[in-house]
């Protein structure tokens, strides 16, 4: 038994090893609910969200069912902010707003973005994507239409495109 438990933690420096012999048992539940907790705040930074507030305790609490409660809470959070963020308000309205204005990687100053966005308005609704990603060409289309949204809701509603909102039946 304790040259099981022996090879488990000091394998043979000959042999392969393989990082299932260095698991400590929970280590797997950490691992889980910090990949669901980053997953989270992924989808609620694209949404221009409050970040989600965590304790670090499931990491060092020696209990396994504290863990998985932990695990689960971070795993429920993430499908509910995956859900809300593929799922923006107006979607199908900045689709076809999208249609009808350029490529979601038109780089063509002084608009950038499938919904030909200046700097300026960058700089006012999506202004961390902006110092971390640079112009809208660099954006994912959600990341996009997510901050056009932020545009919409602050009370500009869809004047910035006045015609092709005009098209898309939105004005």
């Amino acid at each position: 038994m304790l040259a099981l438990a022996s090879s488990l933690l000091f394998p043979a420096s000959g042999g392969a090893t393989t990082s299932r012999s260095f698991v400590v048992p929970g280590d797997e539940l950490v691992k889980q609910t910090d990949w669901y907790r980053l997953t989270t705040w992924r989808w609620q930074r694209i949404m221009g969200e409050r970040l989600a507030r965590s304790s670090l305790s499931y990491r060092t609490d020696p209990s396994r069912r504290y863990k998985r409660w932990a695990r689960n809470l971070w795993r429920r959070r993430a499908i509910s902010a995956h859900r809300r963020a593929v799922n923006p308000p107006n979607y199908s309205a900045w689709l076809c707003i999208h249609r009808y204005e350029a490529s979601w990687t038109d780089g063509g100053g002084p608009y950038y973005g499938g919904l030909q966005m200046d700097v300026g308005f960058q700089l006012r609704y999506g202004r961390k994507l902006y110092l971390r990603k640079g112009t809208a060409d660099h954006w994912t289309p959600l990341e996009q239409i997510w901050t056009a949204e932020r545009a919409r809701a602050s009370g500009r509603g869809f004047w910035p495109w006045p015609n092709t909102a005009r098209i898309c039946g939105v004005l």
